[in-house]
C-alpha cells in the first residue's frame, strides 16, 4: 500500500529543531537531531536558555562529537534548561568547520539563530553590520541574520516595546523582511527564556502541537514521539510557540493560520515523507532542489553567479576547448552538457569517463577548462583525472554537491548544486541538478566571451526557472507509468534509444533500471539502431523511445519517429516518451507518455523523470531493495 505524501515540502537539507515546555530540552533536541540524521549533514549543534544565559555547543562531524562535547561540560546547566534549539548542517556558506557550524550567536551573546536555506543578499548585508562594527565569527549567511534580529529587538527595546515573547516575534518579522531568498529560521533570546520564533520562505518548517510544551522541526520526523499534531506552515510566515500556545502570523504581521494536520504513519515512514522510498521522495523532491540549485545565481546585472571562482574573465575567454570528466549518472549529465556548451559558447567540448582520461593521454594546456562533476566531490576516479588535469596546468572548474569536500577545494573554480544529500544509492535528485549547474556554466562561458547578451541568459535562467513547476505538474501525472512498472516487472529486456539531448537520457535511464531491478537494459543512440542493435528486437521487447520536441528540432524529431516505426515493425512494445501536444506521434506508441513542454536542450530535465520513476517501481514490483542496490555504494573513493 502507498502511503500518500503529506503536504509539506521536505527537501533534504539541514535538519532543525526547536522545543519549549516544561520538560529538560536538551534530550528532546537531541533525538529529534538523531531522527533527522537521514538527511545528511557535516556538523551539529544546539543552544539553550538557561539562568540569563544562552548556552551553547557545535561540533563539526556526526552528532556523536557534539554528544561528547556535552558530556565533557560542566559547571552550567544546559542539561536542564526547558528551551532550546538543535541544528545538522550541510554546508553551504562557509566548510563543515566548528566555527561555521549552527546555532550562531549575535555579537553580544544574546540571541541565537539556526537556518536552513540560503541568504541570497547575504554579502551586502554582512558589508553593512561590518560598517557598524561588528565583527563576524564565522563564515555563513546565517550569522547575518542573528546580528540583524539582535539589532532590531535592541530597537523595538529602546523604542519602549514591552519586553516578552511579541517583541522577539515583532524583531523576526523585521529581520525576514530583508532578507532575499530561501530560509527557515529558529531563534531563542536570553530574556525570552519561554519562547522560540521562528520564520519560513521557501523552506521546510512544521510545528508541533504538544501538551503544555510545543516542537519545531523541518521534519515530523523530529517529533513524532512526541506528538502526531503538526502545523503546516504557509508561504512568508512567522511563528511564536510557548509553553501555552502557538501564534502564527505572516511577515507583515497580519495574523495568519496553518494547516493542520495529524501523522498517521510511524517514525520510519516519516523520515520518507510517507513515501515508501527514499528514492521516491527525492525524485518528489526534485522540483525543490532545481530551485534551490538556481538561487542567487543570476546577479542584478543578469549575469550567472558562482561560489567560488578563482579564475579571471580572461582566463575563461582564453579557454579554446573543454573535457567534461565524470563517472555513471554524472557522466550522462556531462553528455547533455556538450550539447549545450557547444551551442552556446561555440567551444569544443568532449565528455570523458574519469576512469578513462588519464590513462589515454589527453591533450591538455592552459587554455583547457576541465569541468569535473561529482555529487560526494570525494569519487576517486573523478579526483584523480582533476589532478592529472592540474598537472597539465589545465583550469578545472567543479560541480559538487557537497560543500568542503576535496573535489572543490582542489579546484580552480565551484559551482555547488545545492540539492541536499541524497539518501538513495541510485541517483536521481543529484542528476537534476547537476545539469542546471552545467546549463549555468554553459551560461556563464557564454556570457563571459561575448557569445551571449545578459538578456539571452535572462531569458534561459527564466525558462530554467519555470522547472519545478513543471515537474510538479509531471510528478503528479505519473500513476500511469507506475502501472506501467508493474506491467514490466517480468520483461528479461528493456531497450531505450534517443537522439541529440534524448540520447543520454537514454542511457541514464538504462542505467537506473540496471541498478535498481538488476535487469538486462541497454541505451542506444536511436541512429545506430541499423548498424546493429536492431538485432536484439524480438515480438513484445519493451523500447523507450525519448522523442525530442517538433519544436525547433524537427528534423531530429522526424527521425527519431522513423526509428519507432523500425522497431514497432519488428514486433517491438514502444514506450514513448514526447512533448504534451504532439499527439502524431500517438500511432506509433503502445504507451504514450507525455511531459510538459520545454526547450530542446533543457528537455532532459523533464524526459528523465519517468524513467526515474518506472525504474523505481519495477525493482519495488520485484520485491528488491530500491534504497540499496546490490553491490553498489553511494560514494566511489576507490580507483
Amino acid at each position: 500500500m502507498r502511503r500518500e505524501r503529506y503536504s509539506v515540502t521536505l527537501p533534504l537539507m539541514c535538519g532543525i529543531v526547536g522545543y519549549v515546555g516544561g520538560r529538560p530540552a536538551l534530550s528532546i533536541v537531541l533525538d529529534g537531531l538523531r531522527r533527522l540524521e537521514y538527511r545528511g549533514y557535516d556538523s551539529a549543534g544546539v543552544a539553550i536558555v538557561d539562568d540569563g544565559v544562552v548556552l551553547t555547543e557545535k561540533k563539526a562531524g556526526k552528532l556523536a562529537n557534539l554528544e561528547k562535547a556535552l558530556a565533557e561540560r560542566s559547571g552550567d546547566n544546559i542539561a536542564s534548561g526547558t528551551t532550546a534549539i538543535g541544528h545538522t548542517r550541510w554546508a553551504t556558506h562557509g566548510g563543515p568547520t566548528d566555527r561555521n557550524a549552527h546555532p550562531h550567536l549575535s555579537a553580544d551573546g544574546r540571541v541565537a539563530v539556526i537556518h536552513n536555506g540560503i541568504i541570497e543578499n547575504f554579502s551586502r548585508l554582512r558589508a553593512e553590520l561590518e560598517a557598524t562594527g561588528v565583527e563576524f565569527a564565522s563564515d555563513t549567511d546565517t550569522e547575518c541574520a542573528a546580528h540583524l534580529l539582535a539589532a532590531e529587538v535592541r530597537a523595538l527595546r529602546e523604542a519602549g516595546a514591552a519586553a516578552g515573547p511579541q517583541l522577539l516575534a515583532e524583531a523576526m518579522r523585521r529581520t525576514v523582511r530583508r532578507l532575499e531568498g530561501a530560509f527557515t529560521l529558529l531563534a531563542i533570546d536570553v530574556d525570552v527564556p519561554d519562547a522560540v520564533v521562528a520564520a519560513r520562505r521557501n523552506s521546510p518548517l512544521v510545528v508541533g502541537r504538544g501538551d503544555g510544551e510545543n516542537f519545531l522541526a523541518s521534519d515530523v520526523s523530529a517529533f513524532i514521539e512526541h506528538t502526531r499534531e503538526a502545523i503546516e506552515l504557509g508561504q512568508d510566515q512567522v511563528v511564536l510557540i510557548t509553553p501555552a500556545g502557538i501564534e502564527i502570523t505572516g511577515f507583515d504581521g497580519e495574523p495568519a493560520t496553518g494547516k493542520e494536520f495529524h501523522i498517521d504513519w510511524d517514525a520510519k515512514a516519516a523520515e520518507k515523507g510517507g513515501y515508501d522510498y527514499f528514492m521516491l521522495k527525492e525524485i518528489a523532491d526534485q522540483p525543490d532542489a532545481i530551485a534551490d540549485t538556481l538561487l542567487g545565481r543570476l546577479s542584478d546585472r543578469g549575469e550567472i553567479v558562482l561560489d567560488e571562482v578563482r579564475l579571471t574573465d580572461q582566463d575563461l575567454r582564453d579557454v579554446d576547448k573543454v573535457f567534461i570528466v565524470a563517472c555513471g549518472t554524472s557522466y550522462h549529465a556531462g553528455m547533455v552538457a556538450k550539447y549545450a556548451i557547444e551551442h552556446w559558447t561555440r567551444i569544443p567540448c568532449e565528455v570523458e569517463l574519469a576512469s578513462e582520461f588519464r590513462y589515454r593521454d589527453p591533450i591538455l594546456d592552459r587554455s583547457t577548462l576541465v569541468i569535473t562533476i561529482s555529487q560526494s566531490g570525494e569519487t576517486m576516479d573523478t579526483l584523480m583525472a582533476l589532478r592529472h588535469a592540474k598537472e597539465q596546468k589545465a583550469r578545472v572548474l567543479a560541480i559538487c554537491n557537497t560543500n568542503g569536500s576535496t573535489i572543490p577545494r582542489e579546484s580552480d573554480a565551484v559551482l555547488y548544486t545545492h540539492g541536499g544529500p541524497e539518501i538513495a544509492v541510485a541517483s536521481t535528485k543529484a542528476f537534476l541538478t547537476q545539469l542546471v549547474a552545467c546549463y549555468l556554466i554553459g551560461l556563464h562561458l557564454a556570457q563571459i566571451r561575448g557569445v551571449m547578451y545578459a538578456d539571452e541568459v535572462a531569458a534561459v535562467v527564466e525558462k530554467l526557472q519555470s522547472t519545478p513547476d513543471s515537474l510538479r505538474t509531471l510528478l503528479g501525472q505519473m500513476e500511469d507509468v507506475r502501472a506501467l512498472a508493474r506491467d514490466l516487472k517480468t520483461a528479461t529486456t528493456v531497450l531505450f534509444i534517443g537522439r541529440h539531448v534524448g540520447y543520454p537520457v537514454a542511457l541514464e535511464g538504462a542505467l537506473k533500471l540496471k541498478e535498481l531491478a538488476y535487469m538486462h537494459a541497454e541505451g542506444f543512440a536511436a541512429g545506430e539502431l541499423k548498424h546493429g542493435p536492431i538485432s536484439l528486437i524480438d515480438e513484445g521487447t519493451p523500447v523507450v523511445c525519448v522523442v525530442p520536441s517538433p519544436a525547433g528540432r524537427g528534423v531530429i524529431r522526424d527521425k527519431v519517429v522513423s526509428n519507432i516505426q523500425e522497431v514497432r515493425a519488428r514486433g517491438a512494445r514502444t514506450i514513448v516518451i514526447a512533448e504534451e501536444g504532439d499527439e502524431s506521434v500517438r500511432a506509433y506508441a503502445d504507451h504514450l507518455i507525455p511531459v510538459p513542454k520545454t526547450p530542446t536542450l533543457l528537455a532532459p530535465l523533464m524526459t528523465t523523470v519517468p524513467l526515474q520513476i518506472l525504474a523505481c517501481e519495477i525493482a519495488a514490483a520485484r520485491g528488491l531493495d530500491v534504497d540499496q542496490p546490490r553491490n553498489l555504494a553511494k560514494s566511489v573513493t576507490v580507483e
